[in-house]
């Protein structure tokens, strides 16, 4: 029986590895995606981008380029782009500008919840290998949940350790992923993980993680009831960032906002 299960484990080892290793897409194609990318884009968008991504040195999206196209433009035209596979993700995900690689997080989240457990698993994997191009907020928040949180939803030991080493990581955005893949489980009406890991995330220095934890916290409240949330928060909110403690009571009533802001006041 051992025998067997290790043969099958090897097996689907395999195919994964075959997925990954799938022919690239060729680079006219890819070159075609972009030029159609860049066509729909704005300048006016463009000049502003950077402003809102915080591209200037030192800043935390330093360095990075846009074309100008909102999101929902592209998410249209990602539909249009099809089925496409990691095949066109991935090389799209190496691109210079941030639209390009939005539009392969888009590709990815579609291949994960189109595919068999096979391609999911390839995109999950190639998706953990590839986070140094997932580098900005919104990047995060579009793919973290439907990859990372659902492919470890059902996996209690691998999610703990993988989301674990992504909340201590040096790197703001996969401590991100980490926290926003867990709103998978919150959707599910699960909020352990969240709670575990806003733990780990409390004295985090950086204000977007502060926002990221308190995004989740307040969608416990929302979609899985205040209580739940609240007990929580009655046992932490004392050290939380004021930022985290804003966002996570942002849709409590007004009376009940102040005597948490007034505790720390």
């Amino acid at each position: 029986m051992a025998n067997d299960s290790t043969r099958k484990s090897k097996l689907r080892r395999s195919a994964v590895r075959a997925v990954l290793r799938a022919k690239p897409a060729k680079d006219s194609d890819i070159a075609a995606i972009v030029q159609s990318v860049a066509a729909m884009g704005s300048k006016q968008a463009a000049f502003f981008a950077p402003r809102f991504f915080k591209t200037e040195d030192g800043e935390y999206g330093a360095g990075d380029k846009f074309l100008g196209v909102r999101m929902p433009t592209l998410r249209q035209f990602a539909r249009t782009v099809g089925d496409a596979g990691l095949d066109v993700a991935l090389p799209l995900l190496k691109s210079g500008w941030h639209e390009t690689r939005a539009l392969a997080l888009l590709l990815m989240v579609r291949a994960y919840e189109n595919g068999d457990s096979r391609l999911r698993e390839a995109v999950y994997r190639a998706y953990l290998r590839h986070t140094n191009f997932i580098n900005n907020w919104d990047l995060v928040d579009l793919s973290a949940a439907p990859i990372v949180g659902a492919w470890l939803a059902d996996k209690p030991k691998e999610r703990k350790s993988v989301l674990t080493r992504l909340a201590k990581s040096k790197v703001i955005w996969e401590r991100r992923i980490a926290i926003l893949a867990t709103y998978h489980n919150i959707r599910n009406g699960e909020a352990t993980e969240t709670f575990r890991l806003a733990r780990l995330l409390l004295h985090d220095r950086e204000d977007l993680i502060h926002k990221a934890v308190g995004w989740m916290l307040r969608e416990v409240g929302r979609r899985i009831g205040e209580d739940t949330q609240e007990r929580f928060l009655k046992d932490v909110y004392h050290e939380m960032p004021r930022t985290m403690l804003r966002y996570a009571i942002e849709r409590f009533p007004e009376a009940k906002r102040q005597r948490y802001l007034r505790a720390l006041a």
